[in-house]
């Protein structure tokens, strides 16, 4: 058979896949659209790696592609390319039983009876028991895109998941998991220093409020210039708390999902006493109040009976009866984790520890991959 012969071939073979996905995908676009990027990375991955095809088979298929569907997106070298990829380095999949109905699609499946092993996973069989409760649904309601953007950033399957399962939950865009990944959030979730386990009654409670904060966070809008210039610390905090105010979307993204914004300078009026709280939040899936306390420096450990103060007084005249009691979070700029974790331990009311980034911080690949300010700008002007 002539190399011409072998191209037409392929070209037939994904053309009827293309138009047999595209009749079903009303029913369910992504879905049936990454079912047929596997199965046509799986045969192109098969034929192009064992030589089948000859240098240069995966242009000239696209270019057939082309003039054979005028129209057609999505399928040109580049990205016939990545759907080898995501065959490849999900090549375990093709190994889930059949009730899970996995990716199946068209007679692309058929195109091939043996898989060569790819080198994603050494051992075949550690890599199913790592997937027994892989997400099928998160993994299929991501788009392709955002999964070549995992599967070029990130090699571990753990953070893989990691980041399917929160693009999937929280809906991130192109650029709001880029931007996750480059702050490297898997890394950071769960790592804040607390007491929760032992100031919570509740152990769901806790555990909840442990995977809802971070032990770091970005606020790339806070004008560091500014900071330095002044002499008086609780100016500084003041300046931070404004810069927040100001991006309240952007702080309230960065911090989690299902917060809800109060007020700053939350005024608490016991005893005779008058406090304010420097932000103060309610979170939906706690089901509690969350007051924030901004410091500029590193972190002390008076900070944490000024806090626990703040709790008391939160819910002994404004927490409602209904609701969980409430947690406190000092964000400074600085920290000792291990001493931290140790001397929070000492204190009853839930309470976490976290610093924070400026623009002056931030990686390169961190900074490369933020939007560009006036790119910013038209998106907000479009919402409004």
């Amino acid at each position: 058979m002539s190399e011409l012969q072998k191209y037409n071939d392929a070209v037939k073979v994904i053309k009827t896949a293309i138009l047999q996905s595209q009749y079903e995908a009303a029913k369910s676009v992504n879905e049936k659209q990454l079912m047929l990027y596997f199965a046509i990375g799986k045969y192109i991955s098969i034929n192009s790696r064992k030589g089948f095809w000859g240098k240069g088979a995966i242009d000239a298929i696209s270019k057939s592609l082309e003039n054979e569907l005028p129209g057609l997106k999505g399928f040109s070298a580049r990205n016939l390319r990545n759907m080898r990829l995501f065959y490849e380095q999900w090549t375990l999949l093709d190994n889930f039983s059949d009730e899970k109905k996995f990716l199946e699609t068209s007679n692309l499946a058929d195109a091939s009876a043996k898989i060569p092993k790819m080198a994603i996973l050494e051992d075949k069989q550690n890599s199913l028991d790592k997937i027994k409760d892989f997400p099928v649904f998160d993994f299929l309601h991501i788009s392709f895109s955002h999964h070549i953007l995992i599967l070029t950033k990130i090699k571990e399957l753990d953070e893989r998941v990691f980041y399917i399962k929160r693009t999937a939950k929280e809906k991130l865009s192109y650029d709001d998991l880029k931007i996750s990944i480059a702050n490297e959030d898997f890394h950071h979730q769960g790592n804040l220093p607390n007491n929760f386990v032992k100031s919570l009654s509740a152990s769901q409670q806790a555990l909840k409020a442990i995977n809802v904060f971070k032990d770091e966070y970005l606020l790339d809008y806070i004008n560091v210039e500014e900071l330095e210039i002044r002499d008086k610390q609780d100016v500084d905090e003041r300046l931070v708390e404004n810069a927040i105010i100001h991006n309240i979307k952007n702080f309230i993204l960065t911090f989690g999902k299902g917060f809800a914004f109060i007020r700053n300078q939350y005024h608490l009026d016991a005893f005779g006493e008058d406090q304010y709280i420097d932000l103060l939040f309610f979170n939906r899936d706690l089901n509690c109040l969350v007051a924030v306390e901004l410091k500029k420096g590193k972190f002390k450990t008076s900070y944490l009976g000024q806090l626990q103060g703040y709790l008391s007084i939160l819910d002994g005249f404004e927490r409602k009866a209904h609701e969980n009691p409430s947690i406190g979070i000092i964000l400074c700029k600085d920290m000792n984790k291990s001493f931290v974790d140790y001397v929070i331990q000492d204190y009853s009311k839930p309470m976490g520890v976290a610093t924070y980034k400026t623009s002056k911080d931030m990686s390169d690949d961190l900074r490369n991959a933020l939007p560009k300010i006036e790119d910013l700008r038209k998106l907000l002007d479009k919402n409004e």
